[in-house]
């Protein structure tokens, strides 16, 4: 057993972060799942090691505090064994791996559950923060241990949570050394957390947390010590997503229902497709559910501005496709979905918003198994859309199935989304258009996802009802129907909407008024002149703005004050 300190200088004093360490990682890797104990308690085993990173400016060492971010709840801890290379690595053998190794010591890999849904599998957010990697207090030679002969326990303020050895764990050591060492270089001072068995929970502000890594009767890292405190700052939904927690996530960061003050669960329905088509696993607990492919987008979508909705409001879907089409936008038009709200329902009558993206895959009986339950794609959409955002569903406008039924539309609404619109099928359908958000599909349909439907992911472009639908578009419907509008062109499209709506209301009251259509609808030059004087004076006396722009040829110019022929 060693101690060790970064180097440093007068000049340059060694960083306190890394007084257990050889110096500063260059890389810190963490294994998911990897200890048969914590397998069983998540009842569900992997076929092969994965991994995530995590920043050098997470380590810290013993003795240190985290903090728990204001308005979070589930900053779950676990103890771990952690090995530091001592000898570059790459493409090493299983019976070499343990010769890169130089030291083992105690790692704790704090995880904020209550980020781990937006950071879809990434662990960026709820494990890389400042403080969430302690390491230390001391180096235990590896060359002085055999790597199956490893312990690593854990107590939370005085009491023994976790307690298992490496002898347990479903990947050997030397395993994730040489497996790593297939991607990419593991140089030395390079970090490995290994994994943690089961016994992990949450730690509450005030918490002392205790790792320690040894050789029973041999050599010991010592107590690796960590203090919860609570941190003053909230985030900032202006800059990025927020947290956000459900029953799963505290079921899994608290490691059962029952240790999270939940009630028990309905028993699940036993799945013959999944228990004979067994499939790769999902992504451990601490990883982030289950994904798809990757995202097109940030979770985070700019809102629109009071005084832009105001003017989508006011402008039918017919009068913004016009002018889509006049720029050259003709597949914009999300074909096949009505309004599932009656119209009469207050809030309902019109569609606003910007798109968060959801896609469905055709059903697949053993990819079902692994992606359609538990926290799903469909699930965590809707607890993460925001106000003022609409979600949009891709489901290959398959309508024998439904895509959403009444909790996920009172979840929407209570999140402040502005609508649904999906080309599939809704479930529940009445009680759907009674919960008051707007909600457009290609009908209704009694059966749940299963038969028809596996959500897969979310946050990237999709195709809905026929056009192609990216996070952050503007997504405006009325009962003509449903439009998409890029975001770079949506201000120049409403306001030209709008002085279209002025030019057509005159014009029908011209209609009204007994005049052919001829000459007037799309209007001559004279009847131009005629509605831009009318204009104008009619601004002039309210106060008002003044006419608008258009563009007038010499003949208009030529026209106006001539009598205009009835």
């Amino acid at each position: 057993m060693t101690d060790a300190a970064s180097p440093g200088t007068p000049e340059s004093p060694a960083d306190p972060r890394f007084a257990a360490l050889p110096g500063r990682p260059g890389k810190i890797v963490a294994v998911h799942l990897s200890y048969a104990s914590r397998a069983d308690q998540r009842g569900r085993r992997p076929e092969h090691p994965s991994y995530f990173l995590k920043p050098s400016s997470s380590v810290a060492a013993s003795g240190s505090t985290i903090e728990r971010p204001a308005g979070t709840e589930l900053l779950a801890f676990e103890g771990e064994i952690a090995l530091v290379i001592g000898a570059a690595a790459r493409r090493v053998s299983l019976a070499d791996a343990w010769d890169h190794v130089a030291w083992v010591t105690a790692a704790d890999d704090f995880g904020l559950y209550d980020l781990r849904a937006n950071d879809k599998g990434s662990n960026v957010r709820s494990k890389g923060g400042d403080g969430f990697t302690p390491l230390g207090p001391a180096l235990i030679d590896a060359r002085a241990v055999h790597p199956d002969s490893l312990r690593v326990r854990t107590w939370l303020n005085g009491e023994l949570v976790q307690d298992d050895t490496s002898a347990g764990m479903i990947f050997p050591l030397s395993q994730l050394v040489a497996d790593l060492s297939q991607h990419f270089t593991l140089e030395p001072g390079d970090v490995i957390l290994t994994g943690t068995p089961a016994g992990s929970s949450v730690a509450q502000p005030g918490d002392v947390v205790e790792v320690e890594v040894d050789v029973p009767g041999g050599p010991s890292s010592g107590r690796l010590v960590t203090t919860v405190v609570p941190g003053e700052l909230s985030f900032d939904r202006d800059l990025g997503s927020l947290p956000a927690v459900d029953d799963l996530q505290r079921t899994e960061a608290w490691g059962s229902r029952e240790a999270a003050g939940l009630p028990d669960a309905e028993p699940a329905e036993p799945n013959p497709v999944a228990a004979a088509n067994p499939v790769a696993e999902p992504v451990e607990a601490s990883d982030g559910p289950p994904t798809g492919s990757g995202t097109d987008a940030d979770a985070t979508i700019a809102p629109l501005s009071p005084a832009l909705r105001a003017k989508l409001e006011a402008v039918p879907v017919a009068g913004l496709s016009a002018q889509l089409r006049k720029r050259g936008l003709n597949n914009v038009h999300i074909d096949g979905v009505r309004p599932l709200h009656p119209e009469s329902l207050p809030g309902t009558a019109k569609l606003v918003g910007t798109a968060r993206t959801l896609r469905f895959v055709p059903n697949r009986e053993d990819l079902f198994a692994s992606h359609g339950g538990g926290y799903n794609a469909q699930k965590r959409v809707f607890d993460a859309v925001g106000e003022g955002e609409v979600v949009v569903i891709e489901a290959r406008g398959e309508a024998g199935s439904g895509t959403l039924g009444d909790i996920l539309a009172i979840r929407a609404h209570a999140q402040g989304a502005a609508g649904i619109v999906t080309d599939g099928g809704v479930r529940d359908a009445a009680a759907v258009a009674a919960v008051g958000i707007p909600v457009y599909s290609s009908g209704a349909h009694p059966a749940v996802l299963g038969r028809r439907h596996v959500p897969w992911d979310a946050d990237l472009t999709i195709a809905c009802g026929g056009t192609t639908v990216q996070p952050g578009d503007v997504i405006v419907g009325d009962a003509d129907g449903v439009v998409v509008i890029p975001p770079a062109i949506v201000e120049e499209i409403v306001d030209a909407a709008l002085a279209q709506e002025d030019e057509d209301a005159w014009i029908a009251e011209r209609v009204a008024e007994g005049h052919p259509v001829d000459g007037l609808f799309p209007m001559n030059a004279a009847w131009r002149a005629r509605f831009e004087a009318e204009h104008a004076a009619s601004a002039a006396d309210s106060g008002e703005r003044g006419a608008p722009q258009t563009q007038r040829s010499q003949e208009t110019a030529a026209l106006e004050g001539g009598e205009l022929a009835r």
